[in-house]
């Protein structure tokens, strides 16, 4: 995405539009990498709880909230 400016600082406007661009594209990677690792994690839990139906939030919840768990940093006091 480029942003054309008629004024002196036009170069500068292009610069920041592409760095907000390049956050936004690293931020969509992240979260879709974050959604697939959740996927992944409560079909995980579906198949430790015997593979039955009608707990798919509870599995995707519980998935989320380890994934979390795991993915924040230790704090050593």
């Amino acid at each position: 995405m480029k942003l054309q400016a008629t004024t002196k600082g036009s170069e500068t406007s292009e610069v920041r539009a592409n760095a907000i661009h390049s956050d936004a594209e690293n931020s969509s990677a992240d979260q879709a990498s974050s959604h697939e690792q959740i996927r992944l994690r409560a079909y995980e839990v579906y198949l430790e709880r015997g593979g039955f139906p009608a707990n798919e939030l509870d599995d995707w919840l519980q998935a989320e909230r380890e994934l979390e768990r795991a993915g924040s940093p230790k704090h050593s006091d």
